[in-house]
């Protein structure tokens, strides 16, 4: 199952403002993004950004979880939206 990336671009969106929404968690993602909070609505326009938000979100299961219930999405859509942004392929090394 494929996604467009208008459509991956809208779930990146939707999990970045959900990151914005929780304060023990945003600041952990702009210290491993090295992304300041003024900047975020600027780089929230370049789709290669909007693939670094989605894995940082696929890191842990529990924030997958969390916000797909948030946000009424089934689990599969954050990886499904992952793959659709630039740099999201899978790499086969066989």
């Amino acid at each position: 199952m494929s996604m467009s990336q208008e459509s991956a671009e809208t779930i990146a969106l939707q999990a970045l403002a959900w990151l914005a929404a929780n304060e023990d968690l945003l600041p952990v993602f702009l210290g491993s993004t090295g992304t300041v909070a003024q900047d975020l609505r600027e780089r929230a326009k370049d789709a290669d950004f909007l693939g670094s938000i989605l894995d940082f979100l696929l890191m842990d299961d529990a924030w997958v979880v969390a916000f797909c219930d948030t946000a009424g999405l089934s689990y599969e859509k954050p990886m499904l939206a992952r793959a659709a942004l630039p740099g999201g392929k899978q790499v086969y090394w066989t």
